[in-house]
């Protein structure tokens, strides 16, 4: 283990800082607060420029380091999720409906940490971008920022992430090259018949019965239209219709995630259910409204980024500790836009094998994986950037 040793000595301070977050969660772009509160240690730190409000309440740390050389960008998320926590710890969410079930508490700590740490030694050369960006679970504050021109306006030229990961030893890292996360797209069809008694069903159009073979057949694309060698989910999340037993109702409706990595797969996909729905439509006669939304892009690691990050994540926490070739998540990420500007990497880091998962109401981000977060960002900046 080779977690840096002034980060070592600042745990403690880190481990406040989380705690402090985690009981005061924010949603969305809304993030106001906690920026504030990133803001106030930034300036503390030494931090050498500092921007806000990017993105509606992102901010941008600049550290100079010694002499010329590009600008490493790191990046931090800060939102939390509208769910009510369940842990019972004693910094637990003061804002009912609001919690830090993800462990970007964590996150934006590590990279506190990581300011802090290079803001005193400077021991690298060109400049480090601190990105702490809202609204990763929803709204894609990533794109706000990035549409901002964030890379160009802070001439950015590669960036890097990190997200905890439960289920895994403390301290270690696993990413891959290419794509790691998916893309996400969501899919919500309303079906029209016509509705009366439930005891005549002749002189009606039961759009419930179509909703449930529409449901049953969009199932037949990942089977029957995708190479075995491709990766794709379509899940059917939501179903409903109707209000009384006997009544067959005017309409009903569902909804999906559908999850894929490549263009030809997203494209592919897309054609096919409007195609199924629209067959099982005729067939029944009724009418479907379709509203497919494009939604977050694929996470897509550069290789050569990939190879630099996992090389000084095996300097943190060892070689035995790290796989740089892993396999993919079907979870989505909006980091995703920051790749498609930027090459760069997305690693998961390790919280421990106990404990919830993420998303859930008793998840509670591991203070012990902090300083192999910030050692790792910290690091990174060093060995990117030699003197």
């Amino acid at each position: 283990m080779a977690i840096i040793n002034r980060i070592g000595e600042f745990a403690d301070d880190m481990k406040t800082w989380r705690r402090y977050i985690h009981a005061h969660p924010e949603l969305g772009l809304e993030c106001h607060k906690t920026a504030a509160y990133v803001v106030e240690h930034l300036r503390r730190f030494g931090v050498d420029e500092i921007y806000e409000k990017i993105g509606v309440s992102g901010v941008v740390g600049i550290i100079n380091g010694q002499g010329n050389g590009p600008t490493v960008g790191l990046r931090a998320d800060m939102d939390a999720l509208p769910m009510d926590e369940a842990t019972g710890l004693d910094y637990a969410s003061t804002v009912p409906g609001r919690m830090h079930a993800c462990g970007h508490d964590g996150h934006t700590t590590m990279l506190l940490g990581a300011a802090r740490y290079l803001a005193e030694t400077r021991n690298f050369r060109g400049r480090v971008a601190l990105i702490f960006q809202p609204a990763e679970e929803i709204d894609g504050g990533a794109k706000y920022m990035c549409d901002e021109g964030m890379m160009e306006r802070f001439d950015i030229a590669e960036v890097y992430a990190l997200h905890n990961m439960p289920g895994h030893e403390v301290g270690t890292f696993y990413t891959t090259p290419g794509p790691i996360m998916a893309a996400v797209d969501t899919l919500r069809v309303k079906v029209t018949g016509r509705g009366g008694h439930a005891a005549y069903p002749q002189d009606t159009v039961d759009p419930i019965m179509a909703v449930v073979s529409m449901v049953q057949a969009v199932q037949s694309i990942v089977s029957r239209n995708l190479s075995p060698m491709d990766n794709l989910v379509v899940s059917v999340t939501m179903i409903g219709g109707g209000t009384a037993d006997n009544i067959i109702p005017e309409d009903a409706w569902f909804a999906a995630t559908i999850r894929s990595f490549t263009p030809e797969v997203r494209e592919m996909v897309e054609r096919r259910l409007r195609e199924v729905i629209k067959g099982q439509a005729a067939s029944f006669g009724v009418t479907a409204e379709i509203d497919y939304e494009l939604g977050y892009p694929p996470t897509v690691n550069d290789p050569a980024a990939v190879e630099k990050a996992a090389a000084v994540a095996r300097e943190v926490s060892g070689a035995d500790r790290v796989q740089a070739d892993e396999g993919r998540e079907m979870g989505a990420e909006d980091f995703a836009y920051m790749l498609e500007e930027r090459p760069g990497a997305y690693l998961f880091l390790g919280q421990g094998k106990d404990g919830a998962g993420v998303h859930h109401p008793a998840y509670d981000f591991n203070d012990e994986a902090a300083p192999y977060g910030a050692s790792f960002f910290a690091r990174l900046v060093e060995r990117l950037n030699p003197i």
